[in-house]
Protein backbone atom coordinates (compact mmCIF):
# COMPACT_ATOMS: atom_id res chain seq x y z
CA UNK A 1 0.00 0.00 0.00
CA UNK A 2 1.35 3.39 -0.87
CA UNK A 3 0.34 6.48 1.59
CA UNK A 4 0.33 10.04 1.29
CA UNK A 5 0.23 12.77 3.51
CA UNK A 6 -0.58 16.31 1.89
CA UNK A 7 0.28 19.18 3.58
CA UNK A 8 -0.82 22.52 3.05
CA UNK A 9 -3.16 25.53 5.04
CA UNK A 10 -6.52 26.07 4.41
CA UNK A 11 -8.16 27.34 1.33
CA UNK A 12 -5.43 25.78 -0.98
CA UNK A 13 -7.32 22.79 -1.80
CA UNK A 14 -5.15 20.23 -0.11
CA UNK A 15 -8.16 18.11 0.54
CA UNK A 16 -9.37 18.15 -3.10
CA UNK A 17 -5.42 17.38 -3.82
CA UNK A 18 -6.35 14.19 -1.93
CA UNK A 19 -9.46 13.09 -3.80
CA UNK A 20 -7.69 14.10 -7.14
CA UNK A 21 -5.26 11.45 -6.39
CA UNK A 22 -7.44 9.15 -5.10
CA UNK A 23 -9.88 8.79 -7.84
CA UNK A 24 -7.03 9.18 -10.59
CA UNK A 25 -5.76 5.56 -8.52
CA UNK A 26 -9.64 4.63 -9.64
CA UNK A 27 -9.36 5.49 -12.90
CA UNK A 28 -6.03 3.27 -13.03
CA UNK A 29 -7.80 0.38 -11.71
CA UNK A 30 -6.42 0.74 -8.10
CA UNK A 31 -7.92 0.76 -4.80
CA UNK A 32 -7.99 4.28 -3.38
CA UNK A 33 -8.69 5.95 -0.08
CA UNK A 34 -8.86 10.05 0.36
CA UNK A 35 -9.97 11.69 3.46
CA UNK A 36 -8.94 14.75 5.76
CA UNK A 37 -7.40 16.06 9.22
CA UNK A 38 -9.82 17.84 10.70
CA UNK A 39 -9.19 20.10 13.67
CA UNK A 40 -9.55 23.57 14.00
CA UNK A 41 -9.45 24.32 9.75
CA UNK A 42 -9.52 28.31 8.86
CA UNK A 43 -8.19 29.96 6.10
CA UNK A 44 -4.08 29.48 5.79
CA UNK A 45 -4.22 27.56 9.18
CA UNK A 46 -1.81 24.27 8.36
CA UNK A 47 -4.02 21.08 7.17
CA UNK A 48 -3.23 18.13 6.42
CA UNK A 49 -5.25 15.37 4.42
CA UNK A 50 -4.48 12.07 3.13
CA UNK A 51 -4.74 9.35 0.11
CA UNK A 52 -4.20 5.63 0.31
CA UNK A 53 -3.40 3.59 -3.25
CA UNK A 54 -3.10 -0.41 -3.26
CA UNK A 55 -4.23 -2.91 -5.49
CA UNK A 56 -6.57 -4.39 -3.14
CA UNK A 57 -9.01 -3.62 -1.23
CA UNK A 58 -7.92 -1.40 1.63
CA UNK A 59 -10.04 -2.03 5.19
CA UNK A 60 -7.33 0.66 7.29
CA UNK A 61 -9.41 3.54 8.38
CA UNK A 62 -6.98 5.98 10.28
CA UNK A 63 -4.57 8.67 9.60
CA UNK A 64 -1.62 8.26 7.81
CA UNK A 65 1.51 7.92 10.21
CA UNK A 66 4.23 6.55 8.32
CA UNK A 67 3.73 8.10 4.41
CA UNK A 68 5.90 6.87 1.63
CA UNK A 69 5.48 10.32 0.12
CA UNK A 70 4.86 13.81 1.34
CA UNK A 71 3.42 16.78 -0.67
CA UNK A 72 3.90 19.99 0.80
CA UNK A 73 2.17 22.52 -1.06
CA UNK A 74 3.38 25.51 0.69
CA UNK A 75 6.91 26.00 1.47
CA UNK A 76 6.62 27.92 4.64
CA UNK A 77 5.47 24.96 6.38
CA UNK A 78 8.62 23.57 6.51
CA UNK A 79 9.36 25.72 9.78
CA UNK A 80 6.31 25.32 11.47
CA UNK A 81 4.74 21.83 10.94
CA UNK A 82 6.83 18.11 11.30
CA UNK A 83 5.98 17.66 7.58
CA UNK A 84 8.38 14.77 7.67
CA UNK A 85 7.11 13.28 10.87
CA UNK A 86 6.40 9.50 9.86
CA UNK A 87 7.97 9.79 6.19
CA UNK A 88 9.31 6.32 5.74
CA UNK A 89 13.21 6.50 4.69
CA UNK A 90 14.53 6.61 1.26
CA UNK A 91 9.86 8.57 0.85
CA UNK A 92 9.67 10.78 -1.26
CA UNK A 93 8.66 14.80 -0.82
CA UNK A 94 7.27 16.62 -3.71
CA UNK A 95 7.53 20.06 -2.96
CA UNK A 96 5.79 23.40 -3.97
CA UNK A 97 8.41 26.07 -4.05
CA UNK A 98 10.85 28.43 -6.11
CA UNK A 99 13.07 28.82 -3.68
CA UNK A 100 16.70 26.72 -3.21
CA UNK A 101 15.96 23.70 -1.51
CA UNK A 102 19.11 24.41 1.12
CA UNK A 103 17.34 27.30 2.01
CA UNK A 104 13.87 25.66 2.41
CA UNK A 105 15.22 22.46 4.52
CA UNK A 106 18.26 24.46 6.20
CA UNK A 107 16.11 24.21 9.86
CA UNK A 108 15.64 20.53 9.36
CA UNK A 109 18.47 18.45 7.41
CA UNK A 110 21.17 18.70 5.31
CA UNK A 111 20.82 18.45 1.29
CA UNK A 112 23.41 16.66 0.35
CA UNK A 113 22.54 17.13 -3.26
CA UNK A 114 19.78 18.74 -5.47
CA UNK A 115 17.22 16.06 -4.85
CA UNK A 116 18.43 14.29 -1.58
CA UNK A 117 17.86 15.70 2.04
CA UNK A 118 19.51 13.83 4.80
CA UNK A 119 17.31 14.16 8.05
CA UNK A 120 18.42 12.68 11.46
CA UNK A 121 20.02 9.64 9.72
CA UNK A 122 17.18 8.90 7.36
CA UNK A 123 17.35 9.88 3.55
CA UNK A 124 14.73 11.24 1.47
CA UNK A 125 14.17 12.24 -2.70
CA UNK A 126 13.20 15.61 -3.03
CA UNK A 127 11.06 16.85 -6.16
CA UNK A 128 10.88 20.60 -6.31
CA UNK A 129 7.84 22.10 -8.09
CA UNK A 130 7.45 25.92 -8.38
CA UNK A 131 4.03 25.05 -8.48
CA UNK A 132 2.86 28.85 -7.67
CA UNK A 133 4.82 30.70 -10.49
CA UNK A 134 2.91 28.16 -12.80
CA UNK A 135 -0.43 28.20 -11.18
CA UNK A 136 -0.53 31.89 -11.27
CA UNK A 137 0.18 32.02 -14.82
CA UNK A 138 -2.24 29.51 -15.56
CA UNK A 139 -5.07 29.40 -13.51
CA UNK A 140 -4.26 33.48 -12.22
CA UNK A 141 -4.57 32.02 -8.54
CA UNK A 142 -1.82 30.20 -6.23
CA UNK A 143 -3.68 27.12 -5.92
CA UNK A 144 -1.20 24.23 -6.76
CA UNK A 145 -3.11 20.95 -5.64
CA UNK A 146 -4.08 19.65 -9.34
CA UNK A 147 -0.74 20.69 -10.14
CA UNK A 148 0.89 18.69 -7.63
CA UNK A 149 -1.04 15.62 -8.63
CA UNK A 150 0.26 15.70 -12.07
CA UNK A 151 4.04 15.88 -10.96
CA UNK A 152 2.80 13.13 -8.84
CA UNK A 153 2.15 11.24 -11.72
CA UNK A 154 4.95 12.37 -13.68
CA UNK A 155 7.69 12.13 -10.72
CA UNK A 156 6.38 8.68 -9.32
CA UNK A 157 4.13 6.68 -11.88
CA UNK A 158 1.85 5.64 -9.24
CA UNK A 159 -1.16 7.65 -10.64
CA UNK A 160 -0.86 8.46 -14.24
CA UNK A 161 -1.58 11.71 -16.02
CA UNK A 162 -4.13 9.90 -18.12
CA UNK A 163 -6.28 9.22 -15.00
CA UNK A 164 -5.44 12.42 -13.29
CA UNK A 165 -7.38 14.55 -15.93
CA UNK A 166 -10.23 12.06 -15.71
CA UNK A 167 -10.43 12.88 -12.07
CA UNK A 168 -10.43 16.86 -13.02
CA UNK A 169 -13.09 15.96 -15.32
CA UNK A 170 -15.43 14.81 -12.48
CA UNK A 171 -14.25 17.36 -9.77
CA UNK A 172 -14.46 20.31 -12.31
CA UNK A 173 -16.14 22.23 -15.32
CA UNK A 174 -16.44 24.28 -18.06
CA UNK A 175 -13.42 27.29 -17.97
CA UNK A 176 -11.87 26.00 -14.55
CA UNK A 177 -11.40 22.33 -15.93
CA UNK A 178 -9.88 24.05 -19.04
CA UNK A 179 -7.58 25.81 -17.15
CA UNK A 180 -6.95 22.81 -14.79
CA UNK A 181 -6.09 20.37 -17.51
CA UNK A 182 -3.45 22.93 -19.31
CA UNK A 183 -1.24 22.37 -16.10
CA UNK A 184 -0.46 19.19 -17.33
CA UNK A 185 1.60 20.97 -20.31
CA UNK A 186 3.41 22.82 -17.89
CA UNK A 187 5.29 19.85 -15.98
Amino acid sequence: MIEIRLHGRGGQGVVTGAEIIAIAAFHDKKYSQAFPYFGVERSGAPIESYARIDGSFINLREQVKEPAIVIIQDASLVETVDVLKGLKDNGIILINTGKDLKEVFKKIGNMKQEGSLRVKGRNFKVIKIDGTSISLKILGKPIVNTLMAFALAKETGIISMNSVKKALKEKFKGDLLKKNLELAKAI
